[in-house]
């Protein structure tokens, strides 16, 4: 349940900012109406996403497959739930998408660079972050620089979202029905 009253007030910010959500995912967004209650907050943190859309470096696979990882590995059941909506209208594969919160004990539907992407989100989302130098030159090497840059931004991004939508309270909203937040455990070693 939410911490915080989903029906902020009616600012102009918020009325577009709900036109959007409604005319683009179908109703308005949890976290929107959440962050309606600062409009500022609401109409800077829009902006940004719309600019993130926009970023092109990473391949899009990747780019959704880390996000996945480290909403998962906050446990953020609302950034799961609509990341598995997200991926779907993006025609991504499910049957590799809905294995991310369990991707350790389903190695064998990803690739070796998938593999190094969700190990590599994992590690940076890690409340102190554990990533390696080898990890880095590894996916620095396959991906290029300005790629590198980019799945590095939307892992810290994502675990931005996910905390905050896992501080306000926000869970499923009922994007998907394969959005299970897996239980918190320890990360394994490579």
């Amino acid at each position: 349940m939410a911490r915080i009253r989903l029906d902020p007030p009616r600012t102009l910010t918020y009325r577009l900012a709900a036109w959007y959500s409604r005319r683009k995912y179908g109703e308005v967004l949890d976290p929107l109406a959440a962050m309606g209650h600062h409009p500022r907050v609401l109409r800077d943190g829009g902006r940004f996403e719309q600019r993130l859309a926009k970023w092109n470096e990473l391949d899009a696979g990747l780019k959704h497959l880390a996000v996945l990882a480290s909403a998962a590995r906050i446990g953020c059941g609302w950034c799961l739930d609509f990341g598995h909506w997200e991926a779907a209208e993006h025609g991504l594969p499910m049957d590799k998408v809905q294995y991310v919160p369990q991707w350790r004990e389903h190695r064998e539907r990803f690739d070796e660079l998938e593999l190094l992407v969700l190990e590599f989100a994992e590690a940076m989302t890690e409340t102190e972050p554990s990533v390696t130098d080898e990890l880095a030159r590894e996916l620095l090497a396959r991906l290029g620089e300005p790629a590198f840059v980019e799945l590095v931004a939307m892992v810290a991004v994502e675990n931005q979202r996910s905390r905050m939508n896992a501080a306000l309270g926000l869970t499923r909203q009922g994007f998907s029905d394969q959005c299970a937040v897996p239980p918190r455990t320890a990360r394994p070693n490579r």
